[in-house]
Parts: structure tokens; sequence; C-alpha cells
């Protein structure tokens, strides 16, 4: 394989790596918490970043928010609504460059994420039209494909685009994510994060989002 067809396609993560979203979670799960008597603290975010949204929800509950795992997940999300819808999130500073260069090139991409598929296919929408053809996120996840860090969810965006998972390279922000590209047999590039995430094989630190660009993907080599 020469750089020239490496890489075929791109798996994003989504929060924190596209776009920052984190802190719209944040006060999401604060305003709903605190409807509740309770409060939502950092340590609660540690716990549960970059798990399952299960994990989220389970916690949610543990601090009083009422109801079925179910309800308690639609209650989230309907104050993350409101809060997207007033402060409409954005790609993250030298993302979007990225792109539209994926885009020219004709390199198709996926959103892989532990959150909400409904959130990334609006990101997807922020983009150019096509590039993310495919989206995993909790609705895979609750279908059977097993959120980070299981491989599976990678292996599935792969599957789903028709690339062999060495073709592909993956953009993760955090451990459980870098660890299901690693476990995936793909090159997993890591950016800066809330978690720091450990040097090892298949892992590429850059220093900053706006690093990474097409010419420096195409650099790389798929792991041996």
């Amino acid at each position: 394989m020469t750089t020239t067809d490496f890489p075929r396609a791109v798996l994003f993560d989504h929060d924190g790596t596209l776009v920052d979203t984190e802190p719209l979670w944040e006060l999401g799960k604060q305003r709903l918490v605190a409807a509740h008597g309770g409060q939502w603290t950092e340590q609660d975010t540690q716990d549960t970043l970059g798990r399952p949204l299960a994990a989220t929800v389970q916690r949610l509950a543990e601090l009083g928010v009422p109801g079925t795992p179910e309800q308690v997940f639609r209650d989230l999300f309907g104050v993350l609504a409101e809060v997207l819808e007033q402060n409409p999130p954005t790609f993250i500073p030298g993302i979007r460059p990225l792109l539209d260069e994926l885009d020219c090139a004709g390199i198709p991409a996926a959103i892989v994420t532990n959150a909400t598929s409904e959130v990334a296919r609006y990101t997807a929408g922020l983009a150019p039209d096509n590039l993310f053809r495919v989206i995993i996120g909790d609705e895979e996840v609750a279908q059977g494909v097993k959120a980070k860090p299981d491989p599976d969810a990678y292996l599935e965006a792969a599957r789903r685009l028709g690339v062999n998972p060495e073709d592909c390279v993956v953009l993760e922000d955090s451990p459980s994510g870098a660890a299901a590209g690693v476990a995936a047999g793909i090159t997993t590039v890591v950016v800066p994060g809330v978690q720091q995430v450990p040097e090892g094989p298949g892992v590429v630190h850059v220093r900053e989002h706006a690093d990474v660009t097409f010419e420096f993907l195409r650099s790389l080599r798929p792991r041996p």
C-alpha cells in the first residue's frame, strides 16, 4: 500500500473530536439533576466520561432522576435538545478544513460515538454533503453493536463503509475510544482531550486538532 491510497476512510469520534459538546452535555445533566433536587458534580463527569451512555443514565438515576432507564434517557435528551437549541455546536477549530479536504479527495467518513446517534446526525449535517456516510451511536448499541472500548463499533463502521479496518484511520480524544480503535487494528490518531491517552502501539498523538490534515493522514502507515 502506498500513501496515495491510504486512508480509504476516516472514522471520527464525536464529542471533543469533531465538536465540543462536552460542556453542553454537562449543562444538560446539571439541569436535569437539579430539577430533582440533586447535583451533578465534576466527579460524576469523570466517572462516566467516555463510557457507554447507559453509565450516564445509571448515574442520573442514582442522583435522583426518576423512572426507567428509557424514561431517564428521554428526559436527558429532552433537556439536551433545549441546550443544543440555545447553544448550537460548531466544529472544533481545525476540523472543518480537514472535512473539506476529505470531501475533495472523495474519502468517506463515519462518526462512531458512545453518545446519541441523533446528536451525531446533527453534526454530520454541518459537514459537506454525504461525507459522513455511516453513524454508529446509542441506537446501534441498543441493536447489539458493542460500545467503546470494545472495537466492535469501529469494525462495524468500517464494514458499513466497505473498507478494511487496516485501510482506515480513527480520530479520537479519550482512553476508551483510543483503546477501541487500537483493538480494531486501526491506526488511531489522538487529539488533546479531557483525559490523557497513554502512549502505545497503534496510537499517534498530535498537539492540536489543526495538526490533523489530509496530508498528515496520508503520511501514516497501516499497522503491521
